[in-house]
């Protein structure tokens, strides 16, 4: 007869298959269970309620903040404003100023817009004389801001702003060409003229009356107080 014999198991090896196959049951009762749940949610509904809590206390600090600062700026702009107010007040007559000025600066500007510097063109009359000749009288009519000037009764001659008109002594009959010639040549002045020369006697003696002008053009204004580029 033959004996089989089997190797006895270990305990570890025994141990392990009872726990693999021994099933485990949650022998607590369900109310326990749920007590249990229901704790943990307060738990959370605390902490959330906490967290909701410090955003709201931070929310409301910084509106807080943000109204201090809001106010705190209104009283500087309200006290920056009676500020310029007040200087406002101090220089109300400056508008006034200003305009009574532009006002007296317009009116020299048509006062003085036919302005003309008569004594250079004088000069200018008397250094074209012709040798032996000396100037008796002259006189000069023009334009004014308010008159315009008068129209020329020759149609040769240009338009003008004013007219010198002269009469003169000579020794001698001067030469009328040149001296034309002369006058024309002085800027600002056009159309010279002369009439015959008329033999007079006095108590000096003889001598040639002259009689003359000469048209005064536009150049000879002196628009010294015109409106330049830049001015307000």
């Amino acid at each position: 007869m033959t004996t089989v014999l089997e190797r006895p198991r270990s305990r570890s090896s025994a141990g392990s298959v009872l726990s693999g196959s021994l099933p485990q049951v949650n022998l607590l009762p369900p109310e326990v269970r749920a007590a249990r749940g229901l704790r943990k949610t307060k738990q959370w509904l605390v902490i959330s309620l906490v967290v909701t809590l410090l955003v709201a206390v931070g929310v409301f600090g910084l509106a807080l903040i943000s109204s201090a600062t809001a106010t705190s700026e209104l009283v500087q702009a309200q006290e920056e404003t009676a500020r310029l107010q007040l200087e406002q007040t101090k220089y109300a007559e400056v508008p006034q100023v200003l305009g009574v000025l532009e006002q007296t600066k317009s009116a020299r500007e048509l006062g003085m817009s036919t302005e003309v510097q008569w004594k250079p063109y004088l000069d200018a009359v008397a250094a074209v004389l012709p040798a032996n000749v000396n100037i008796d009288t002259f006189q000069v009519t023009g334009a004014t801001p308010m008159v315009p000037p008068a129209a020329s009764g020759n149609p040769l001659q240009e338009p003008s702003v004013a007219t010198i008109q002269f009469s003169a002594r000579a020794s001698t009959v001067p030469d009328s060409a040149a001296w034309i010639d002369a006058l024309n040549s002085v800027p600002g002045f056009a159309d010279a003229w002369l009439s015959a020369a008329a033999v007079t006697e006095d108590e000096t003696g003889i001598y040639y009356t002259v009689s003359g002008s000469v048209q005064v053009s536009e150049l000879a204004y002196s628009n010294r107080f015109d409106a330049t580029e830049g001015e307000g």
